[in-house]
This record gives C-alpha cells, sequence and structure tokens, in this order.
C-alpha cells in the first residue's frame, strides 16, 4: 500500500492552533496517511466520497469513515495520531484545532457544546455525524479553491469557520435556510446521483437535459442544487475531477500524458494539457518532471 507523503500540496498551517489537510486517492489501491497531533487539539475528519479507515493500537483496532460522513475525535490524555487508510476512489478533509482556539470561538455558547463544557474539558470525546449539503458545499469550496497565495490563508481561514459554523448549529435542519429546494430528501439524493452518474460516465458525460431527465429534476433544479450541494457547477466538478485523477494518474509515474488525455475522455492531448495548465499553472510534462 503506497504513502501519501504530507507536503505543502495536501497540509496547510493557517496559524499555529489551525491546521488543514486535504486528500485524494483516484487510484485503483488503497493509500496510507499519518501524521502526529498534540493532545490539545480537536480532530474533524470528513469524507467527501468513498470510505477511509482509521487505525490505531498497531492495527488491532480499526474506525471506518463512510461516504459523507464525519467524526469527531478529541482526547486530552493521549496523543492520537492520524494513521488513515484511504481507499480508492475516496477524498478526505482533516482539520485540526486547538481546544483554546475553538473554545474561544464559541465562549459565550461553550455549554451548548458538549466536550467543550467544564464539567468535560478534560474528558475523551468522540461523535459522527452525516455531512450535511450546506457542510458538503463548503467541503468542495475547500477541496477546489482556486485562490492566489496571498489571499489564500484568509480564504481558508473563512470557509474554516464557516464550516464550523454550521457544523455546530444547533438548528434541526440549517440546510432547509440554505435552500428550500434542499429540505427534501429525494431531491438531494437525486443530485447526489447526478454526481455519480457525471463521475462513472467522465469520458463521455450526458448533456444537463439528458442528465436530469435521467435523475428526474428540472434542469433549473439540477443546477441550483448542484452548486447548493457540492459548491461548483456540474460541469465545474466534473473537470475538478478529471485533473484531481489526472494529477494522481501523473504522480504514480505509471502513465505519460497521452494515456491520462485517453482515459480522462479528451479528444485530443492538447486539450488536456490546456484544461491541466488552467487548474495546475503548470503543463502535465513539467509536472511529471517536478514529482
Amino acid at each position: 500500500m503506497n504513502e501519501i507523503k504530507i507536503s505543502s500540496e495536501n497540509k496547510y498551517n493557517i496559524d499555529d492552533d489551525l491546521i488543514l489537510f486535504k486528500f485524494s486517492n483516484f487510484d485503483s489501491d488503497s493509500k496510507s496517511v499519518f501524521f502526529e497531533t498534540q493532545t490539545n487539539f480537536i480532530q474533524f475528519h470528513f469524507c467527501l466520497k468513498g470510505e477511509c479507515n482509521f487505525i490505531y493500537n498497531k492495527g488491532s483496532y480499526c474506525l471506518p469513515l463512510k461516504n459523507e460522513v464525519s467524526i469527531l475525535l478529541y482526547n486530552p490524555i493521549n496523543p492520537l495520531p492520524v494513521d488513515v487508510r484511504i481507499e480508492s476512489e475516496s477524498r478526505l478533509v482533516c482539520l485540526l484545532i486547538s481546544i483554546e482556539k475553538l473554545h474561544g470561538l464559541f465562549s459565550k455558547d461553550s455549554e451548548t457544546i458538549p466536550f467543550l463544557s467544564e464539567s468535560n474539558i478534560n474528558k475523551k470525546f468522540y461523535k459522527d455525524k452525516p455531512l450535511h449539503p450546506s457542510m458538503l458545499a463548503i467541503l468542495n469550496q475547500l477541496i477546489n479553491e482556486k485562490i492566489g497565495d496571498n489571499v489564500k490563508s484568509l480564504y481558508l481561514k473563512g470557509k474554516i469557520f464557516e464550516l464550523l459554523s454550521v457544523y455546530f448549529n444547533a438548528s434541526a435542519n440549517p440546510d432547509i435556510d440554505l435552500c428550500p429546494f434542499l429540505s427534501d430528501d429525494n431531491n438531494v439524493k437525486k443530485i447526489k446521483n447526478a454526481k455519480e452518474i457525471i463521475i462513472e460516465r467522465m469520458t463521455n458525460p450526458p448533456s444537463l437535459i439528458d442528465l436530469s431527465k435521467e435523475v428526474e429534476i428540472s434542469v433549473k433544479n439540477l443546477k441550483e442544487g448542484f452548486k447548493q450541494v457540492y459548491g461548483n457547477t456540474v460541469y465545474g466538478y466534473l473537470i475538478e475531477h478529471k485533473m484531481s485523477v489526472a494529477s494522481q494518474m501523473l504522480t504514480s509515474k505509471n502513465y505519460n500524458v497521452n494515456e491520462v488525455a485517453m482515459h480522462l475522455g479528451y479528444s485530443t492531448s492538447s486539450h488536456f494539457i490546456s484544461a491541466f495548465k488552467n487548474k495546475f499553472g503548470t503543463t502535465p510534462k513539467k509536472f511529471l518532471s517536478s514529482n
């Protein structure tokens, strides 16, 4: 099993008390990630796609994290290093924030958050919860950001705080205010089905009209709902997915540029090169030589 190395490509130190990790695995095999943490950090892990498995006690215990589910982990007594196996076709976002910083964000309402209360501040805490559409939208914006280095830290911090506010929203269904259309679980399922369809058929995706007919919603609701859930347009999301697959394939050193372009469904390698350069600011050939 290959290991994903921690680098500036997947780790963002927003400040001393806030760290963001973004991992994607579009290879056919699972990949492992390992990094140490400190006892004063709370861990949030968000599986946007696929499945991840967190390994503890040298492999004697495995904690699965399913598709579109999050877990919160806090152990103020013993270090809780992150040792995770990211399965094929999976995406994981990890957020580490110090208890002091999080407590400061919610100081007036800390008693409403179980592990921030005075009686629980030194106790272990674990919670899993599904990713609602508004959380998915923010997470996909974090994954797909195209922000200049001069303002990237500010942008990421803003999105992280937005994510935390939605995560801890005390209302029964915060997504109803986000988009009335998405208050219907059936509509959300249709939007998610549309996403799976374009990913499965990325080499020859259906038109918006055909896609809307297949998932049985209007084109207008498909476009608006998709943007709310995934933070991108239908085909914008597809391009981002293709570029993530491309970077993984090129990094593996097992494919040349033409093979990657063909795998992704580009009619010519020049079209692929143009899309890749627009995303990463460099050509696939230069990207290959730098890895």
